[in-house]
């Protein structure tokens, strides 16, 4: 006889995403400018760790975490962020960081976006802005900047996943003219009490 387990037990979920598409051959939608105190810095080599922790600290709490358990760990988005820029198809270009600076503190880490290019399109890995910034136009920053990065490669077209629940997220893009081209389902193995 087997023990059944007891407490938490793992079960396959399906969750429910958007492809959305962007046309970059369109007027992009214009970015309110950055907030006092915010900058944005373009990828260069050493900026891994930090475009990994803004990364954590934008999805450790959020479904996300779920649909995609990498994002969830701090470990697992700095292993990410790496396979990312080892990637032939990785678009330096289409990739941001995001700091915050207070007044007489350093500054920190609170949004990233990276870029991809597969198959004659930009793709979106992960934009993702700490929950404490919201609502300031950041993502609207980041994903305006990854686009016009995805333009000067040659690009003229961009695409990305969003789990149809982040109606947060997919308001942004519908805002700034991405179009739902299709339904697709992600499984993931998450645990339920």
């Amino acid at each position: 006889m087997v023990a059944s387990p007891v407490g938490n037990v793992m079960g396959l979920t399906y969750f429910k995403r958007f492809r959305m598409e962007l046309d970059l051959t369109e007027p992009l939608y214009p970015a309110p400018p950055l907030p006092a105190n915010y900058e944005l810095i373009p990828w260069s080599d050493g900026l891994s760790s930090e475009h990994a922790l803004a990364k954590y600290q934008s999805f450790r709490s959020e479904l996300d975490a779920n649909v995609f358990p990498c994002l969830g760990r701090r470990d697992g988005c700095l292993q990410l962020m790496r396979e990312i820029t080892r990637r032939t198809s990785f678009v330096p270009e289409a990739t941001w960081l995001l700091r915050h600076r207070p007044l007489g503190e350093p500054a920190v880490a609170v949004g990233t976006v990276q870029g991809l290019r597969m198959e004659g399109w930009g793709a979106i890995q992960n934009l993702g802005v700490m929950q404490a910034h919201r609502g300031h136009g950041l993502g609207t920053v980041l994903m305006t900047r990854a686009a016009e990065g995805f333009r000067r490669v040659g690009l003229a077209k961009m695409h990305l996943e969003v789990t149809t629940e982040n109606s947060a997220a997919v308001r942004l893009y519908r805002r700034m003219g991405f179009k739902q081209a299709r339904t697709v389902f992600k499984a993931a193995e998450i645990q339920h009490a």
